[in-house]
């Protein structure tokens, strides 16, 4: 059991980030990763060390996250096929390198692509408040920072 509570002292911090970025709420956030971490405990045998800990653990948080929204029937602002499609994406920021590697890409991005990654990424503004932000429509924010993302991801290959 003391091997669980450093588990879960090590890693709460990047689940509970994790999940707040991805559900946008810090209450539900704060109540899938308690769920992710009773069910770490349940499976922790069932880990086979194919990935980072914490890749597992992201994984977990999602799934439960995702059946949460299929049980209590709730709309978000991003679809579930896009959920599933960023999950690399997302998950490259709990690798240190491969953020750095992120951080050096967004250096040398140009405006307005870079700024609206961060607001959204980094500043957890929705893309109203960013398209407010910028005069222009939530729409616009949307566009930017999927085109963002795609340029990232083109600089990674």
């Amino acid at each position: 059991m003391q091997e669980f509570e450093e588990i879960y002292e090590s890693y709460y911090p990047k689940v509970y980030a994790y999940l707040c970025k991805l559900c946008q709420d810090e209450n539900l956030a704060e109540e899938i990763t308690q769920e992710t971490f009773f069910k770490v405990l349940k499976g922790i045998d069932s880990y086979r060390g194919d990935c980072k800990l914490s890749v597992w653990m992201c994984q977990i948080a999602k799934n439960t996250y995702l059946s949460h929204i299929k049980k209590e029937k709730k709309i978000t602002d991003v679809p579930l096929e896009q959920l599933e499609k960023d999950k690399n994406f997302e998950e490259a920021f709990l690798d240190k390198d491969m953020a750095m590697e992120i951080h050096k890409i967004l250096h040398t991005m140009v405006e307005p692509y870079r700024e609206v990654f961060w607001m959204k990424t980094f500043g957890e503004l929705t893309f109203a408040e960013i398209g407010k932000v910028h005069g222009k429509t939530e729409i616009w924010a949307r566009v930017t920072y999927h085109r963002a993302k795609m340029k990232i991801r083109e600089e990674l290959k």
